[in-house]
């Protein structure tokens, strides 16, 4: 952890256990989660080069036009992914190997086999623990006093993206992971879906088309941000807003770090002095551990 002394002369230790949300909240400054949102940028080694993702973007619509369904752009949106140097990182392979796990159309229950469970545990080991960005996000949560051990850190985490909870009829049929990353259909329209790694292997195979985008961030590298519109094996989605060329890792600590200090609200982080927006959602219906919340949608916000 390069910067965990830094982060403990830095930060008050103060609050250690869990209290209630607005107890939580008040530990932590919007200038700390600025700060701290730009020391994991930096540290976001295994995000994309400009030559191992290429994209092309197209056609530029208004926000009020995004209802229309009309397929714009008639290329793929992804060019060319260096899959060789890029997704078989392991963060990535890791990502990839949960992408099959789930029925995405709410209503269907889930059901977590033992090599499932696995996967899940490998992802959080390989996008916190086994990564410097990781690991400056748990000395951050340390020093504010939202976690007194790893072990406490990743038990979390566990719960909270990969807990299951019912979003249609009463079944088990969904989880944070599940929605932001591998994305959902839910009364006929995509719900969710806000991960380009997953955009990419879709497009890749046929089964998602590209239409159009709405938005396109200022950053002249990657992480950029997209705002898309694009229907998905006959499902559309309005708005698809990503970050495009991120790592997994960064991808689970921004919003994770927008979820735990700022639940349910819009969030200001800073990526190479550069603002961005998530907006985090929980979901209140149902609880884990001692009245603890899961994620629902965490998603950059597009203008």
């Amino acid at each position: 952890m390069r910067n965990f002394l830094l982060l403990l002369l830095t930060f008050d230790l103060i609050g250690l256990g869990h209290g209630n949300c607005s107890e939580k909240n008040s530990r932590t400054s919007d200038s700390e989660i600025v700060n701290v949102s730009e020391v994991l940028y930096s540290l976001d080694l295994n995000k994309a080069s400009t030559s191992q993702l290429i994209i092309n973007p197209q056609t530029l619509i208004n926000q009020s036009d995004t209802n229309k369904k009309n397929d714009l752009s008639p290329l793929p949106l992804f060019v060319n992914v260096d899959e060789a140097s890029l997704l078989s990182k392991p963060t990535y392979a890791a990502l990839i190997a949960l992408l099959d796990n789930y029925e995405r159309k709410t209503g269907v229950s889930e059901c977590y086999s033992g090599l499932e469970v696995q996967e899940q545990e490998n992802f959080l080991k390989e996008t916190m623990k086994n990564t410097e960005l990781g690991r400056e996000l748990f000395a951050f949560f340390y020093t504010k006093g939202y976690y007194r051990s790893w072990e406490e850190f990743l038990y979390d985490l566990k719960m909270m993206w990969f807990g299951l909870y019912s979003r249609s009829s009463g079944s088990l049929d969904s989880s944070g992971f599940e929605h932001i990353f591998a994305g959902e259909i839910k009364k006929g329209k995509v719900s969710g879906f806000h991960n380009w790694v997953r955009f990419y292997l879709l497009e890749k195979s046929g089964l998602l088309n590209y239409y159009s985008y709405s938005y396109d961030g200022p950053w002249t590298s990657y992480p950029d941000v997209l705002g898309m519109q694009f229907m998905w094996d006959g499902y559309y989605k309005q708005i698809g807003s990503a970050l495009i060329g991120s790592s997994p890792e960064l991808d689970v600590a921004l919003y994770t770090l927008c979820y735990v200090t700022r639940p349910g609200k819009q969030c200001r982080l800073s990526l190479g002095g550069k603002q961005l927006t998530v907006q985090t959602y929980t979901w209140d219906k149902t609880t884990y551990g001692d009245g603890k919340k899961f994620i629902a949608s965490a998603y950059p916000v597009t203008p």
